[in-house]
């Protein structure tokens, strides 16, 4: 696939990497590296190498299976509230940092500064009876994958752990970055000018979360068996000793701000 990113620039690139089905306590570099080969690819300096967190996760053992979970008081309260299965409503209160509320079936979260429902804890693509937990620390593990390519391939690239996710009334899931490494996964353009030459004040560009989106395009959400994507000549400020995603704290985001207000109003 590739995108035409802006005049007189060479065409953004995204090319899907199959693999086999990834097990828990695979060895996530093995399988990216068999990806690669199998895709006839050669990585170039500056690529930037999407992993599916599900696939990291199970990689790293991630994987809870329900009928080991015994659910407390509050797991049974949020499985009555919002007919959630009490095991996994446990497994969220374990894993998440804050929990808002919920609606049918899911619960709203906060897990590493990200607002996410069921503190990222994903049934699909799951052994039987289980369900996967988000990766342990998703930029580490970026960081280590960046490092892997160096040192197997000889090039530095940047790297993203995606997510899906939905957003505030829209219909469907995009991605999201939840780990990134080898570039700045925002870009500041406070200070620059638009076409008028006004300059802008508060845009800040989501590198990640835009690219994480585009590789979706060819990742797929069901049984695609497309866990990685590699992409080429995307607009990024690439440094090998960056890392990490930016998030703000829940009082300084406008729509959870404003809500918040109205509720606090009423």
């Amino acid at each position: 696939m590739s995108f035409n990113n802006s005049q007189n620039t060479v065409p953004l690139k995204i090319f899907g990497l199959k693999s086999d089905l990834i097990h828990p306590g695979d060895d996530i570099f093995s399988k990216i590296k068999t990806a690669v080969e199998n895709a006839g690819l050669t990585l170039h300096e500056n690529d930037i190498l999407v992993v599916a967190e599900s696939a990291l996760a199970t990689s790293e053992n991630r994987v809870a299976c329900l009928s080991d979970i015994q659910p407390s008081s509050k797991a049974l309260e949020y499985e009555k509230l919002y007919k959630i299965d009490a095991r996994e409503a446990e497994l969220v209160i374990r894993e998440s940092d804050v929990i808002f509320g919920g609606v049918f079936g899911v619960l709203l979260t906060l897990k590493n500064g990200l607002l996410c429902p069921n503190a990222g804890i994903d049934n699909s693509n799951a052994p039987d009876d289980c369900v996967v937990l988000y990766p342990e620390n998703p930029t580490k593990s970026a960081q280590e994958i960046a490092q892997f390519i160096f040192e197997e391939f000889g090039v530095h690239i940047g790297v993203i752990i995606a997510d899906s996710r939905t957003q505030p009334l829209r219909l469907g899931c995009t991605g999201v970055a939840i780990g990134a490494a080898g570039f700045l996964a925002t870009v500041d353009k406070r200070g620059e000018t638009d076409l008028f030459g006004r300059p802008l004040s508060v845009t800040r560009v989501a590198v990640a979360d835009n690219l994480a989106s585009a590789a979706e395009a060819v990742m797929g959400e069901s049984n695609e068996s497309t866990p990685f994507a590699l992409i080429r000549n995307a607009k990024a400020v690439f440094d090998p000793a960056a890392f990490g995603v930016t998030t703000i704290p829940p009082e300084e985001c406008m729509y959870w701000g404003v809500l918040q207000k109205k509720n606090g109003d009423a």
